[in-house]
């Protein structure tokens, strides 16, 4: 990256590759959820259950977007994460929202409908769910769209990672994938829109250690999230 005094100039394929050293750095494809998944030693039931919960992450996601969308100023810096935006409620159709391929997902996999009125969101879902919230709401708009891209971002791997686990366990077969085929397919074009508004002057150093810092916090949050699913104790006694 160029630096002149305390200007940085960001291009979007390098904020891309900073956003993947961080991954890199982080571990989290290879943290103890995945490792549990794709070994063979996760149990059906346990992913079945790990899954029903992720689908609260998968409901709220939108919502801090819309926080952070209605924080900027420049029209034409909302329309990637408009489209983000859009995109999560299925171009205005109910039957393609994300929530709603989500939920058959998780129907397909447990061989029973899946009813998420039955289900309390547990404290560890509900705490990734509010922290984003928090981010978008309060920390600058740099802060809030690396948070929110870096996830994206990772969420491209994790779909494959979790889709061919799935397959290779004889779960489910490659056509019945559904949330998990389409966003190994789009979540990269998602983080690209999402770090797009970041690229060119940053202006100031504050604002550099804020993408920084936000593309750590995002990934910090995502890792997390997965890491705790793999305990049932932390969410036990909510609806199960």
């Amino acid at each position: 990256m160029a630096h002149s005094g305390t200007t940085a100039e960001y291009d979007r394929d390098q904020i891309m590759e900073l956003a993947r050293q961080v991954l890199v750095q982080s571990g989290i494809l290879d943290n103890a959820y995945f490792q549990s998944l794709t070994s063979g030693q996760m149990a059906r039931d346990l992913f079945v259950r790990s899954q029903q919960q992720f689908y609260f992450a998968v409901l709220e996601f939108p919502r801090p977007m819309f926080c952070l969308l209605a924080r900027i100023p420049a029209p034409g810096a909302r329309l990637g994460l408009l489209d983000n935006v859009v995109e999560e409620h299925g171009f205005f159709e109910e039957a393609r929202f994300h929530a709603t391929t989500f939920r058959q997902f998780c129907t397909r996999l447990a061989g029973t409908e899946f009813d998420p009125g039955l289900l309390e969101q547990g404290p560890v879902v509900r705490a990734f769910n509010r922290a984003l919230l928090g981010v978008c709401q309060s920390e600058s708009i740099e802060f809030g769209f690396a948070c929110l891209g870096i996830i994206e971002l990772a969420f491209a791997s994790i779909s494959n990672l979790i889709g061919q686990a799935v397959v290779d366990r004889g779960w489910l077969t490659g056509n019945s994938l559904v949330h998990y085929r389409l966003h190994a397919e789009r979540d990269l074009e998602h983080a690209a829109e999402l770090f797009a508004p970041l690229q060119g002057s940053v202006g100031n150093a504050a604002r550099q250690r804020d993408i920084g810092n936000g593309l750590q916090l995002g990934v910090y949050l995502f890792d997390r999230l997965y890491r705790d699913l793999l305990e049932p104790a932390t969410w036990r006694g909510w609806g199960f």
